[in-house]
């Protein structure tokens, strides 16, 4: 097979629209244009069917009832509409205290979970930020010890963007449960990609998006339970009471069709599609790691999402190995933080020193990832790294088995 450059390795930033879901779309643009919410003719009632298909399809990707998903614009919506809706919603004081309620998340959430959760706080909610340890992992013990009597809501994603390793979901969910406290999780990066079951699971809210599971762009999704217990949430748009009353807007037509095609097809291909890309993952780590001396993957071996890994490199300058390597499109950070010159706050979370944050990579495979991709990513990132370190005197120094943590450097 022959090899076209460059290569695209960051499909934890968005994957390509699977050409089977486009064919889906098509129509939805020229042919049947009409508006859902438009009940008194057939060009309305045929865009009603196809939201009502697609709604099916999402459903049935993570074990939920149609009703209870509610479209949105992506996972940055869902997120803002869960997490400030049922804090809003649910908001109570504790002994007449200032705080209108207790709220759990992590300091390594994506930016669309922490930025939502330090607004609630200038509202005056309370929000703890559990701090993982090195494995990048939180666990149900650690949401268990966080936990207060005014605690009204966790937010903990499935599976983090960055480095890839899975939190305890089930386990939190059902801790959640047993305290009549909601659980929302980010599952932007999970599903479509591993098995979901929101009831067996113990999900209240979960967020998640078209584009990073080979649907279109600009729409995404909100589980929003609605039986044991009931959750309610206070809207952030009004005007229409679309979607059951929590997002009002013309809904994307040719955007919920696209996610409908994209889950459906995630669901029949999942295992194949995860067996096919953990080799392939497999096989870039060995390869990197069996080359390569001071080499680090980041969080967790086992317990993380088979197509994303995230390597830092012994003394090599992260901006000058991006551009050592720019035939591979992948990424030194999260996307939506990546123009950011600091170092990835969750790595930095993680314990990772600066100098290694700084030189990480994350590189995510997808659907049409290939081995020689692979192989062609190994050459690149090991000539790229021999290079920079042969201009390296630290390099040099721990080449001759100097410790370079005890030496005092002099400053002039």
């Amino acid at each position: 097979m022959s090899l076209t450059l460059p290569i695209y390795m960051d499909n934890a930033a968005t994957t390509r629209t699977d050409p089977r879901v486009v064919e889906k779309m098509l129509p939805f643009f020229t042919e049947i244009y009409g508006n859902s919410a438009s009940r008194n003719h057939a060009f309305g009632w045929e865009a009603e069917s196809a939201v009502d298909t697609a709604r099916k399809q999402a459903a049935s990707l993570i074990g939920s009832n149609p009703k209870e998903i509610i479209w949105t614009s992506g996972s940055t919506e869902s997120n803002n509409l869960a997490i400030k809706g049922a804090a809003r919603m649910y908001a109570r004081s504790n002994d007449g205290s200032s705080s209108a309620g207790h709220i759990i998340t992590a300091v390594h959430e994506h930016k669309a979970v922490l930025d939502p959760c330090k607004r609630l706080q200038r509202e005056g909610f309370d929000v703890t930020y559990l701090e993982p340890e090195p494995d990048g992992i939180i666990t149900a013990e650690m949401v268990r010890n966080a936990m207060r009597d005014d605690t009204i809501l966790v937010t903990i994603m499935w599976a983090n963007n960055e480095i890839g390793t899975i939190n305890e979901i089930p386990q939190i969910g059902a801790l959640c449960h047993e305290n009549d406290v909601l659980l929302h999780t980010d599952a932007t990066q999970w599903v479509g990609k591993m098995p979901t079951d929101v009831e067996r699971d113990c999900i209240d809210l979960m967020s998640f998006s078209a584009h990073k599971m080979y649907g279109p762009m600009g729409v995404g999704a909100l589980y929003v339970r609605r039986r044991r217990p009931r959750v309610r949430l206070e809207s952030l748009i009004d005007g229409g009471g679309h979607e059951r009353g929590m997002r009002s807007g013309t809904l994307n037509i040719p955007g919920i069709v696209g996610m409908g095609a994209a889950c459906q097809l995630c669901q029949e291909e999942m295992e194949s599609d995860g067996q096919r890309l953990l080799e392939l993952r497999t096989a870039l780590e060995d390869g990197l790691m069996d080359q390569l001396e001071v080499v680090q993957i980041n969080g967790d071996r086992q317990k993380r999402l088979p197509h994303l890994t995230n390597i830092s490199f012994g003394f090599v300058e992260g901006e000058s190995l991006m551009m050592g390597i720019k035939d591979i499109a992948c990424s030194s950070g999260s996307a939506c933080t990546s123009a950011s010159l600091e170092p990835s706050y969750v790595l930095k979370s993680l314990g990772v020193g600066d100098e290694l944050a700084h030189s990480s990579l994350r590189l995510s495979l997808g659907r049409w990832s290939t081995r020689e991709e692979v192989d062609y990513a190994i050459d690149n990132i090991v000539t790229a790294v021999n290079h920079l370190r042969s201009m390296s005197p630290l390099y040099d120094l721990h080449k001759e088995g100097i410790d370079l943590s005890t030496v005092q450097w002099q400053s002039h």
